[in-house]
């Protein structure tokens, strides 16, 4: 099976890039966090990526869609989770075509998860699930505002929810792999860079290992599709996002444990997006009914 990006693969993942790099960069990232009322959606931003057919990657051209695949959605989320770009982004492509406005931005979307969370609740034209009663909560993430609604008996999560979602987080692992290794370059001690330290190496490279895995599998697991492999990428993606911005921090030293640094905002959204999935237990069982 051949995993190699074709060149129309590129170009999308090079457009979604380009776009949010644009519309969304560091300076963009740091505004929203440091504002003094909280995070606050941009609508503009959300019906540029609606009119990109970032919402629409996957419905079929005859209903107004792009008409490509899982694995082209896949490679556009993962520049989402790179850009550590805030919103209900997963549930609100899930609903294009099924919710009026969805695939074109027009109409932001939110759903209950299987924990009950409901991430970006005030800020949802529409909600998908039971949110009633729910509550505002503390956020790991000061990017994600989080509510709760009352325990109701767990659903099966969409495995398309749980790839996309993995999706980000190696988008996230990538650029913590990548913003290391640029500090290691650039960071100077006892007259030479910190990356000349065999600690250090040691950090980036496990850091690269466990990205590059967790690609190659949620990669394949886009052309199969099959739930259970959708699990365990979504599971290798996690550890990829939490270990690899915890080994970030560390290479950044002192510094990494500042709010200046952006190492924090991709750890703490790493933290919560492996809580609203499948709790590792959960996929192993599920890994050991299907063997």
């Amino acid at each position: 099976m051949d995993f190699q990006l074709t060149e129309d693969q590129r170009d999308l993942q090079q457009g979604v890039r380009e776009l949010l790099a644009g519309r969304f960069d560091r300076e963009a990232l740091r505004d929203l966090a440091d504002g003094p009322e909280g995070p606050v959606l941009d609508r503009e931003l959300w019906r540029e990526l609606g009119a990109a057919g970032f919402f629409a990657l996957r419905l079929p051209e005859s209903e107004g869609g792009v008409g490509l695949g899982l694995p082209e959605a896949v490679l556009a989320f993962e520049e989402a989770g790179r850009a550590l770009l805030p919103g209900p982004l997963v549930a609100t492509h899930l609903a294009a075509g099924a919710v009026e406005g969805a695939a074109t931005g027009d109409t932001v979307v939110t759903a209950v998860d299987s924990s009950g969370l409901v991430p970006w609740l005030d800020a949802a034209d529409v909600v998908r699930g039971d949110a009633a009663g729910a509550v505002p909560v503390r956020s790991a993430d000061p990017l994600t505002p989080l509510h709760r609604a009352p325990a109701r008996p767990p659903a099966a999560q969409d495995p398309v929810a749980v790839l996309l979602t993995a999706a980000e987080q190696l988008g996230s692992a990538a650029r913590s792999c990548e913003t290391a290794v640029t500090y290691a370059r650039e960071r100077s001690q006892f007259g030479q860079p910190i990356g000349a330290f065999q600690a250090v190496k040691h950090l980036c490279a496990q850091m690269l290992v466990r990205t590059e895995l967790a690609r190659a599998a949620v990669y394949a697991a886009a052309v199969t599709a099959d739930p259970a492999e959708i699990r365990a990428a979504g599971l290798l993606a996690d550890e990829a996002a939490v270990r690899g911005a915890r080994d970030c921090l560390q290479v950044y030293g002192g510094m990494g444990f500042t709010w200046e640094a952006d190492v924090h905002l991709h750890l703490k959204r790493a933290w919560l997006r492996s809580e609203l999935g499948p709790s590792a237990g959960a996929v192993e069982e599920e890994w050991a009914a299907a063997l």
